[in-house]
C-alpha cells in the first residue's frame, strides 16, 4: 500500500530550517521546504445517459498516472447497492485508485441487467452494447482524470463477472486484471479472442446454486427464454489458462483465503483454497479461489476487500 507522508514542522522549525546565519560557511545551502500536497481533485461524474460517479481518492495528484477500479453489479442490482456489499470504495481510496461502480440497463422485468457474453443476461435480446459503454466509459474518464493505462481492472459479480470476461475479451489490450465473484466466461470460447495476456481471478462457491460451480443454464431468470448454457468454474479458468499460454494442469496451493465470513473456525477463517496456472505469459495469471460451501452471494469478510485489491495490485499490465 502506497503511504503519502505529508511531514508538518511547527512555525519554529520551519523558521529555524529556512533561516540562514550571517556566519553561516560560504556555500551552504539552505534548506529546501516540502512541496505542498496538491489541492483535492473532485469526483467527476460520466457515462452519458447512465451517469456514474467517478471516485477520487485523497492525495490525487493530476500529474501522476492512478489506477482505475470498475466494479460491476449483479442482476437484479445497482452501482450503489453492490458498493455498500463489496466494500471496497475506502480501501480503494486508501491504494489511491480512480473508482467507478455504474449501472447496467433495465429490462422487462425491471431488474439491471449487462449485456455480458452468450449466456447472461441479455434475456430480452435488446440491442444494448455494455462492452461498448464501458468502453467509452473508461474513454471519458481518461479524458477528465490522469488514469495508469497499465492498470484499469474490473470487479464482478455474478452478472458483473460474466461482464467483467465479456470486457476482457473484446479489450484485453485495455484492460489489465479481472476478478469474477460467481460469473463465467463465454459458453462458446471462439466467442472470445483476448488481443492480449489479462491477469484473471475466479472466485465461486461449491454451493452456488444461481450460478453453479459446474457450471449450467441461467433459463430460469429474465424472460425465461432459452440461453447458453455457461462453463463451470474450472472451466472458466482453464479457457482463460489457454487464452493466456498458461500451462493446462491447475497448481494447488497451500494458500487459503478468508472470503466467506461465515464459514471457517474458531482461528482458522481463511476457508477458500487457492489454485493457479504457471507458465502463463508475461503480464498474466490466472487464479481460481474455491469457497467451500459457499453460496452465490457469500457474505464477504474484512479481509476479503485488501485480498482483491493485492491481486490486482500485483498484476499490471507489463
Amino acid at each position: 500500500m502506497r503511504k503519502f507522508a505529508l511531514p508538518l514542522a511547527s512555525a519554529m522549525i520551519l523558521a529555524g530550517c529556512v533561516a540562514t546565519s550571517a556566519s553561516a560557511p560560504a556555500g551552504t545551502p539552505s534548506a529546501v521546504l516540502p512541496a505542498p500536497p496538491p489541492d483535492p481533485v473532485a469526483d467527476v461524474v460520466v457515462g452519458g445517459d447512465r451517469p456514474v460517479t467517478v471516485h477520487v481518492p485523497p492525495g490525487y495528484d493530476p500529474s501522476r498516472p492512478a489506477p482505475l477500479l470498475i466494479l460491476l453489479h449483479g442482476y437484479g442490482s445497482d452501482g450503489k447497492s453492490h458498493d455498500a456489499y463489496f466494500h471496497l470504495g475506502t480501501l480503494a481510496a486508501e491504494h489511491g485508485f480512480l473508482y467507478a461502480h455504474p449501472d447496467g440497463t433495465l429490462g422487462s422485468t425491471g431488474s439491471r441487467f449487462w449485456n455480458a457474453t452468450d449466456a447472461c443476461c441479455n434475456f430480452d435480446r435488446s440491442g444494448v452494447d455494455d462492452v461498448a459503454y464501458l468502453d467509452n466509459l473508461i474513454t471519458e474518464i481518461e479524458a477528465k482524470l490522469k488514469v495508469d493505462p497499465k492498470r484499469i481492472d474490473i470487479v464482478g459479480h455474478s452478472n458483473g463477472g460474466f461482464m467483467s470476461y465479456g470486457y476482457a475479451c473484446a479489450h484485453a489490450d485495455r484492460v489489465a486484471a479481472i476478478i469474477s465473484l460467481a460469473g463465467a466466461t463465454f459458453a462458446n470460447p471462439a466467442d472470445c479472442a483476448p488481443a492480449a495476456p489479462v491477469a484473471v481471478l475466479q472466485i465461486h462457491g461449491t454451493a452456488d446454486d444461481t450460478v453453479g460451480f459446474y457450471g449450467g443454464s441461467l433459463t430460469g431468470l429474465g424472460s425465461g427464454r432459452p440461453v447458453s448454457a455457461y462453463p463451470g468454474a474450472e472451466a472458466t479458468v482453464a479457457t482463460w489458462g489457454r487464452y493466456d499460454g498458461c500451462d493446462d494442469a491447475p497448481v494447488a496451493t497451500t494458500e487459503h483465503v478468508d472470503v466467506d465470513g461465515d464459514i471457517g473456525s474458531a482461528g482458522q477463517p481463511d476457508e477458500s483454497t487457492v489454485t493457479e496456472r504457471s507458465g502463463c505469459d508475461p503480464g498474466s495469471a490466472v487464479e481460481l479461489w474455491t469457497i467451500p460451501g459457499g453460496g452465490h452471494a457469500p457474505n464477504l469478510s474484512d479481509a476479503f476487500p485488501e485480498a482483491a485489491l493485492d491481486f490486482l495490485a500485483t498484476h499490471p499490465r507489463p
